[in-house]
């Protein structure tokens, strides 16, 4: 006889017959089982080795313990419970006492199923002991710390949601041997993971799905029997919305109104530059903050680099504005057509209307043109001229002299008054393009957002 006939033989000797008690008390049923079952963990608990194992299981989510998104790790802990039968082992309770025993798992037969997307040991405490039915059912729990690996996305942080798998299977044992089944729905796992679960920390468990994936008949001699689980984890946004989020809109904020300041005082700039030196500083604080991958880039990433590339540009706006007001006294006058562009045009388009110191300046000129210097008769002799003619044709000289001076100051109040309007309608337009800019581009990272937030959701 070989020796899987030998093996059936065994078994069939062994287990066809009910095992019987001399007396209702454990020391006799264990008695019993010692030489029944014990002792055979070598072989699987059929009477023919091509009648495969079913084993069902089920496991609870008691906590997610973190979430490595540099690592692509995923920690959590379950408590899995599996399962099977030993083929015609049976004992009457009434007979026995009792109709389940607590046994040491070491003198069973036990399934060598494993989490294939076990990347760490199982650091959890040892546990001895499994059920022993009196219909042949051994019920196992196991506690399992996984640590696993899981293709983490982040690019819609701090709203992300991600979906980790769990894929049961035998490790040595094919489908021929071995065979896994779901030992409840999948509903009911995720509503007892949502009751038992204590750890509330920064994920939460939003769903479970799961999958018994179908063996074709070709593959069926080297395929493994699975069961797939998907486990829907979606971060908790509070902590980065308050955190992140919301300083840094305060701070494009006051940005924005920092316009209001007046662009010839130096204050402006100085203001600027303390608020973009602060905002840095902000983000190397919470740069802890922020998830670290090789994979792809988190959108909240852009976000940041806009608002600093927005303060920046803020900054050097308010540099060559600044350098128009203040150095007006030293710039030529301007070119017509900048002042029919700019003083005219823009300056209406952006309701900055044009000063009304050239109408002054005319109704001066009008004013002093009504005064002419007086004119001394010419004499045949310069002794004979009067004393008072030569004081008045003095005085005449020196008054013209001081008419071109004020003429000159006032047509270099002119030119250095229109630097000064250009300045301010360049200020008032590149503030007007600012805000344009600011919320076009908060929008469309909003919908952008939301975008890849509802596609995460509707593929899982």
């Amino acid at each position: 006889i070989n020796l899987p006939e030998f093996i059936v033989c065994l078994w069939i000797t062994v287990f066809t017959f009910t095992v019987n008690c001399s007396e209702p008390t454990t020391d006799s049923l264990l008695s019993a089982l010692k030489e029944s079952i014990f002792d055979r963990t070598e072989i699987r608990p059929v009477f023919n080795l091509s009648t495969p194992t079913n084993i069902n299981l089920s496991f609870i989510l008691y906590g997610i313990l973190d979430v490595d998104e540099k690592a692509q790790k995923l920690n959590t802990f379950l408590w899995v419970d599996m399962s099977w039968y030993i083929e015609g082992l049976s004992w009457d309770p009434v007979e026995c006492g009792t109709d389940r025993i607590s046994l040491p798992r070491e003198e069973l037969w036990m399934p060598d199923v494993v989490i294939n997307q076990f990347i760490d040991e199982n650091r959890v405490p040892d546990t001895y002991y499994l059920y022993v039915y009196n219909n042949g059912k051994i019920y196992d729990s196991l506690p399992f710390h996984v640590i696993s690996s899981c293709s983490l996305d982040i690019y819609t942080f701090p709203f992300d949601i991600q979906n980790c798998t769990f894929t049961f299977n035998s490790y040595q044992h094919t489908v021929l041997d071995l065979q896994l089944f779901f030992a409840e729905p999948v509903e009911s796992t995720f509503q007892k993971s949502i009751s038992a679960m204590t750890t509330k920390g920064e994920w939460e468990l939003v769903d479970m799905r799961a999958e018994k994936p179908s063996v074709p008949p070709e593959e069926v001699n080297g395929a493994f029997d699975a069961l797939i689980y998907y486990i829907v984890l979606r971060r908790r946004a509070s902590l980065y919305i308050v955190n992140l989020l919301i300083p840094s809109c305060f701070l494009i904020a006051v940005d924005l109104f920092s316009f209001l300041l007046p662009p010839q005082n130096t204050d402006r700039s100085a203001f600027k530059m303390t608020l973009i030196l602060g905002y840095t500083v902000f983000l190397l604080l919470m740069n802890d903050l922020l998830p670290v991958t090789g994979n792809t880039l988190p959108l909240i990433n852009a976000f940041f680099s806009l608002c600093l590339a927005l303060m920046v540009a803020s900054l050097l706006e308010t540099i060559f504005i600044t350098n128009i007001v203040c150095g007006s006294s030293r710039y030529p006058a301007l070119p017509q057509w900048v002042k029919v562009l700019f003083l005219d045009y823009i300056a209406r388009l952006v309701c900055l209307s044009k000063s009304d110191q050239n109408g002054d300046l005319e109704e001066y000129r009008n004013e002093t043109s009504r005064f002419v210097p007086v004119k001394i008769p010419k004499t045949e002799a310069v002794h004979t001229t009067p004393p008072s003619i030569q004081k008045l044709k003095k005085i005449s000289q020196e008054l013209l002299s001081i008419r071109q001076q004020v003429d000159e100051h006032l047509n270099s109040n002119q030119t250095e008054d229109e630097w000064v309007h250009l300045g301010q309608v360049i200020d008032r337009l590149l503030f007007i393009m600012y805000v344009i800019f600011l919320v076009v581009s908060f929008i469309t990272i909003i919908v952008y957002w939301m975008y890849w937030y509802n596609i995460n959701v509707a593929l899982i």
